[in-house]
């Protein structure tokens, strides 16, 4: 698959239309697919273990994704999407502290994400210029409203700042010290008990 740092916005295709529902899923086990190739062998793997690994010809991941730089940015959104969207379940489901909690365990995972493709995110690549404003769309206001009904309801102290936390979040996963999701888990469990210090409920 030919790589395009080079490639401008004006060599890009046109975004397409909407998926049919078959074509929609046969997409996503792509994405999914590609995703476990990159954990697996790095974002530089061959397109054909891909293929394989979602059980697809060649033709197929050429024709949805001409460039890599597209098919890594694809995975890095969907990453994204799948976190924003698991917002609102665990909010209905579990108390603010619980689903704020659950949800930024969530989110970790997807920074691990991250750790793999990092390199090539910062390649300055135009595929990845819209990720950026997809973050701001999507996860940023997923995390507030946890976050925001955490707060509301008095399950975790009032001098946390929401930014503050997520990039502490972050940071915890991307650092050298936590080598597996395991360690990483481990770490944002204790910073969310730290957050219970000193909290008030409403009266």
């Amino acid at each position: 698959m030919p790589d395009s740092a080079a490639s401008s916005d004006a060599t890009r295709p046109a975004p397409k239309p909407r998926l049919r529902a078959d074509a929609q899923r046969s997409q996503d086990a792509l994405l999914e697919a590609a995703k476990i190739v990159f954990a697996r062998s790095g974002v530089d793997a061959p397109v054909r273990e891909i293929a394989e690994q979602a059980g697809v010809g060649l033709g197929t991941v050429y024709r949805r994704f001409p460039h890599r730089a597209d098919l890594i940015a694809a995975v890095f959104r969907r990453e994204m999407d799948v976190c924003a969207d698991a917002a609102s379940p665990l909010a209905a489901a579990h108390p603010p502290f619980e689903a704020l909690a659950l949800w930024l365990q969530r989110y970790a995972a997807f920074v691990g994400t991250k750790r793999g493709l990092a390199q090539a995110l910062h390649s300055g690549d135009a595929a990845y210029a819209t990720l950026p404003a997809h973050f701001e769309a999507r996860l940023r206001p997923a995390f507030l409203g946890l976050f925001d009904r955490a707060m509301a309801t008095g399950a975790i102290r009032r001098d946390v700042d929401a930014t503050e936390l997520l990039g502490a979040v972050s940071g915890l996963c991307l650092s050298g010290y936590t080598t597996t999701p395991e360690q990483a888990e481990r770490m944002i469990a204790l910073l969310m008990d730290g957050l219970r210090y000193g909290a008030h409920r409403p009266e």
